[in-house]
């Protein structure tokens, strides 16, 4: 039982998702491949139709050179670079798909070569997987294609109501591509407001009891408002303002906004917090990339709880330094963690 190692009763739902998950990608694995020659659409009709429904849905790569001059390189505002490098990314991305949905439909219909490339990727959206072709240049996602393609939606529809309206005053911190460089630029603009060497610059972390609309229109004075994390293994109760344990049956749930606001010389708290690691995705793993980054590993925030509390070694993904950390064991154990996408 999950219970006997701190953890709570929502694991063994858990443990019965992924094992069901398994099997039905063994069997899913094992279906024919051939053309049917029963009635009713083909299998190559529709997969045509799935690559003109996607292609027809997505937007036309962002003008980098327009976006850099509606929002220039600014030593005072390190969002706008963010923005341009998101756009790189997702633009990349795009290229990539605009083209092998074309390549495709052209292939299906016998226009063209139908490349081993090509086949793996109509094998995959047939079977309802992300094609290799564009996992290579994506996001991390564990999402099967159709959800995976409406978030591929949402993020784009966030960074052009991001050109289009302005910095917004709630950022949705799942929409990034490489969120470690916007908390980056949230501590680069708070140095050089006030002319701070930015490694004497740390996040707080402070937990808003108000909703996402009421905080879309008022963007905080220094930091950044974030939202879009999900939580696991707990809950936060903004009228207690701590964690407290998850519902039955509810294995996931969203945390408030959070206000991350920089703070020069932070005192290391020393009771009534939880050090959360955040993750893109739930597999909890990742390798470390060029940049120095892992890719899936993205920070640490400070939760409050009520918990007792504990002191603990600092982890390399924390600090450099041999310190201390307080901490709480029942969570620990617990196994809690945030992330920002989810498998479904």
């Amino acid at each position: 039982e999950p219970e006997v190692f701190g953890m709570h009763d929502n694991a063994n739902i858990t443990c019965a998702i992924t094992e069901a998950d398994n099997m039905f990608n063994i069997i899913l694995s094992l279906q024919p491949r051939g053309i049917s020659s029963g009635g009713g659409i083909s299998r190559e009709d529709q997969i045509i139709e799935m690559a003109k429904s996607m292609a027809s849905q997505l937007i036309e790569p962002f003008d980098i050179e327009h976006v850099s001059m509606m929002y220039p390189t600014d030593y005072h505002e390190s969002m706008n670079t963010v923005l341009v490098q998101e756009l790189q990314r997702y633009n990349r991305l795009l290229h990539v798909m605009h083209s092998s949905l074309v390549s495709l439909q052209r292939a299906l219909k016998g226009l063209v070569v139908l490349s081993s490339e090509l086949e793996d990727m109509s094998n995959a959206i047939f079977d309802q997987k992300v094609p290799s072709i564009w996992n290579n240049v994506s996001y991390p996602s564990l999402k099967p294609l159709s959800p995976w393609f409406q978030d591929l939606l949402q993020r784009l529809e966030f960074l052009s109501n991001w050109i289009e309206n302005g910095v917004p005053s709630v950022y949705w911190i799942s929409g990034f591509f490489f969120p470690q460089g916007y908390l980056t630029a949230i501590l680069q603009n708070y140095a050089r407001k006030y002319l701070y060497p930015i490694d004497t610059v740390s996040f707080s972390y402070h937990m808003m009891n108000e909703s996402l609309d009421e905080l879309k229109y008022h963007p905080p004075k220094d930091g950044s408002y974030i939202n879009g994390l999900f939580i696991e293994g707990a809950r936060f109760n903004k009228r207690l303002q701590s964690l407290i344990d998850p519902k039955p049956k509810e294995l996931f749930s969203n945390m408030p906004v959070i206000h991350m606001l920089p703070v020069q010389h932070r005192e290391i708290p020393t009771s009534g917090i939880y050090r959360c690691p955040v993750y893109k995705i739930l597999t909890r793993t990742g390798t470390l990339s060029t940049t120095g980054h892992s890719t899936n590993f993205v920070t640490w925030i400070e939760i409050p709880s009520n918990k007792e509390t504990i002191y603990r070694s600092s982890l390399v993904s924390e600090t450099n330094a041999q310190i201390q950390y307080c901490d709480q064991d029942y969570w620990i154990n617990a196994g809690v963690a945030c992330f920002c996408s989810l498998k479904y």
